[in-house]
């Protein structure tokens, strides 16, 4: 008997219909009693929702000045309306909130902006 070679198979599966295949696979089931079927998930139970725990609004937090408090002091007064002296107060006084519960867009654009002036910004 000659012996068949992973290439013979493999020539054999290249020219093989899918009707030929498909015995073949039969047979093999039946001779080792083995099965080619995916395994079929069992019905899992319904999956809640996800819950978003992303915050939807948030502290900005000037944790520090930085190099240069005079751009800070600026972006702190734009930012918040605050005259000359209370803003300068704020900023010295870092860590130190600047908004309180402001939605995450807008407190994104606060921290570009202290960040752009120099200053370190957290979120809580």
């Amino acid at each position: 008997m000659a012996t068949i070679t992973k290439e013979d198979i493999l020539a054999y599966l290249d020219t093989a219909t899918i009707l030929d295949l498909n015995d073949l696979v039969k047979s093999i089931e039946e001779k080792y009693g083995v099965t080619a079927a995916a395994p079929v998930a069992v019905a899992a139970a319904p999956v809640e929702e996800e819950v978003d725990t992303t915050p939807k609004n948030v502290t900005v937090v000037l944790a520090a000045i930085g190099e240069t408090k005079v751009a800070v002091i600026k972006a702190v007064r734009a930012i918040t309306g605050m005259g000359l002296v209370d803003a300068k107060k704020l900023v010295d006084s870092a860590p130190v909130d600047i908004k309180a519960d402001v939605p995450v867009d807008e407190a994104e654009n606060i921290k570009k902006q202290l960040v752009d002036a120099g200053a370190t910004v957290e979120f809580k």
